[in-house]
């Protein structure tokens, strides 16, 4: 029940913006579908900072492991075997 309400007072929210900035609703579909990948891509903030402020290290493996599945719809990739590391010279 609780997420019911929090979804209600997001939509009550994005239609005060909408009215404020005179886009009516049902939008056209590319202001539409640009408020939809917005709100993916805002999603992924809250894991970020997290990620940040507890000092793990940001790298593009995690962000495409954890962040990119849940902005596209698509399964995580696989993570293939590392080469091993050349000895130092």
């Amino acid at each position: 029940m609780k997420i019911w309400i929090i979804s209600l007072a997001i939509g009550l929210l994005a239609g005060v913006i909408y009215a404020a900035l005179d886009v009516h609703s049902p939008a056209p579909p590319v202001i539409a579908l640009l408020g939809l990948f917005g709100m993916l891509v805002g999603e992924q903030i809250i894991p970020i900072t997290r990620r940040l402020v507890s000092r793990q290290p940001f790298t593009l493996a995690w962000f495409r492991h954890e962040c990119v599945p849940q902005i596209s719809g698509t399964p995580p990739p696989t993570q293939a075997p590392l080469p091993p590391e050349a000895p130092p010279r």
